[in-house]
């Protein structure tokens, strides 16, 4: 139909925005990227400069309408989707005062512990006040610091300048919105992390005094509250200017990546399971109860669909580990580079890891690089190879970055249907991760369960964030949303590789038991040589 309405999907990941055309069924017409940098620095600093968030969706964008996919007269709404555990500060104008300092950053963490801590300790938290954010909220702030409130702080304690002239505090996704809108407004989902909201009644969230005094954080700093659905307002004359748009597109308060996610993979019912498998990676679903799983650091969250419960989790590094060999191990920028990395060099790294048995001959990866979040919660940890030999190939070491990513996921797995109390399958799998049919297959084998490669893999986070604004703007019903999510392919686990894998586990597991304490040490060593004089 060429007269039916369309929406501007925008999808901030950590390498880039993607911006997509999308109908109001979530039918993806096309897409665009561009590039943001990411600034890392010792100690466990991550951070992003929120105006080259803009200027880089103002060219995915510009790029998008260039191609004539779709009139931008028929656009009605802006959906917006983000990497979620953000902060960026920002003055009375929604100008950011600096850099975001994102999901990654961990340099809060010893602010955290000060903030949570008391004489009764129950899992690192004083007594009392882990019940308090665990009643009221679901969870509790994270010990590895990877959160806004640990952001918040290392701003307050190490940058207390921007803090103190910072009039709000916003999430990346809400950023945005207030970018397009003039708005400063945050969405029951975004906030969550923050763990200053009431979320007991899913139908009737707010920020909770108790939980602001436990936190140490100033009301007046944060934005006012909304549903993920509700139309925060028109696009402001210089965002419709410069997304070439009418003032008249409605904008949708939108939701966080992991949430939208969930909803652009069409596993919308509860306990139906997907695995995201982009930079970071996640296995979650939606559940009609709220719970709390402090061991492994997942817990019951709104989710975008008003009224709704799903289980927020997250493993740190996925694709992010594929990147890290391409960048620092194939192809450096050093006097051993062999040149620039091939733009197919993603189908090559699959064929030359097929060409390894599975197992990866004995070859363990753990994909730890930057800590974990889940299922383990450590911002000490890290990646290695184990059991390599002078009969170890490259094509065994790139198939055992593809299974560690996997054994990490059913690790996740385990304490996922322990949480929901059943066995979940199949599980849907989405992320630019999911375009290949090795690790698909992988995934198959190594959790034991049947996986669903969804349509259009790569683009279901904006697929959910267009289903999120339709949803809002009433084109869509939340129950109709899974028939217009197609499955493009199918992958059954080979019982002949079920004892290989379960072996790997078993040892992947006890890996981590038997090597924690090294890594903290070094992690602490490392810590106390940056800060010596």
């Amino acid at each position: 139909m060429t007269d039916s309405p369309l929406i501007l999907a925008i999808d901030l990941g950590t390498s880039g925005p993607k911006v997509a055309l999308v109908t109001a069924t979530g039918r993806v017409l096309g897409g665009e990227t561009a590039p943001t940098k990411l600034y890392l620095s010792e100690g466990g600093g991550a951070e992003q400069d929120p105006e080259d968030w803009w200027e880089a969706i103002v060219t995915a964008a510009t790029r998008l309408h260039e191609r004539g996919l779709g009139d931008p007269a028929r656009v009605v709404a802006v959906g917006v989707t983000s990497q979620w555990a953000g902060t960026v500060p920002v003055d009375a104008e929604g100008r950011a005062l600096g850099r975001a300092v994102i999901w990654m950053d961990s340099r809060g963490a010893k602010y955290i512990d000060e903030l949570v801590g008391g004489p009764v300790r129950v899992e690192g938290y004083a007594a009392h006040k882990l019940w308090t954010w665990i009643r009221r909220t679901g969870g509790a702030p994270s010990l590895v610091g990877k959160e806004p409130l640990a952001h918040i702080l290392f701003l307050r304690h190490e940058r207390p300048q921007i803090y103190r002239d910072a009039v709000k505090l916003l999430e990346p996704k809400d950023y945005l919105v207030g970018r397009l809108t003039g708005r400063a407004i945050a969405t029951y989902d975004s906030i969550a992390l923050h763990w200053i909201t009431d979320n007991r009644d899913v139908g009737r969230i707010d920020y909770d005094p108790a939980l602001l005094r436990l936190a140490g954080l100033p009301r007046d700093k944060l934005p006012e509250l909304c549903g993920a659905t509700d139309v925060v307002g028109t696009l402001v004359p210089e965002a419709a200017r410069a997304l070439g748009l009418s003032t008249d597109v409605k904008v949708v308060g939108g939701t966080p990546d992991v949430q939208s996610a969930a909803i652009g993979s069409g596993a919308v019912r509860d306990r139906q399971a997907h695995v995201y498998l982009g930079t970071s990676s996640w296995l979650t679903c939606h559940v009609p109860f709220k719970k709390t799983d402090l061991r492994n650091n997942m817990a019951s969250l709104p989710s975008a669909l008003p009224g709704r419960y799903f289980v927020a989790n997250e493993q740190e590094t996925a694709g992010a580990c594929l990147s890290w060999l391409r960048d620092n191990l194939l192809h450096p920028d050093d006097a051993l580079g062999s040149g620039p990395a091939p733009d197919d060099f993603f189908v090559r790294l699959d064929q030359a890891a097929a060409s390894a048995a599975p197992g990866a001959g004995g070859v363990l990866f753990t994909p730890w690089l930057y800590g974990e979040r889940c299922p383990i919660a450590d911002h000490a940890v890290r990646a290695a190879f184990i059991n390599l030999s002078l009969t170890t190939t490259r094509a065994d070491m790139l198939r055992a970055v593809l299974e560690g990513v996997a054994l990490n996921s059913r690790w996740l797995l385990e304490a996922l249907e322990r949480f929901v109390g059943q066995r979940l399958e199949p599980i849907r799998i989405i992320g630019g991760g999911a375009r290949s049919a090795l690790w698909c297959q992988i995934y198959a084998d190594v959790l034991g369960r049947e996986i669903e490669q969804v349509e259009d893999a790569l683009q279901c986070n904006a697929r959910g964030a267009a289903l999120v604004a339709s949803l809002g703007l009433g084109l869509l019903e939340a129950d109709d949303i899974p028939r217009h999510v197609g499955v493009s392919a199918r992958f059954a686990p080979r019982t002949e590789h079920r004892t290989t894998y379960d072996r790997l586990f078993h040892e992947y597991r006890t890996l981590y038991r038997r090597t924690r304490a090294i890594y903290a040490r070094l992690h602490q060593d490392a810590e106390d040589r940056r800060s010596s004089p």
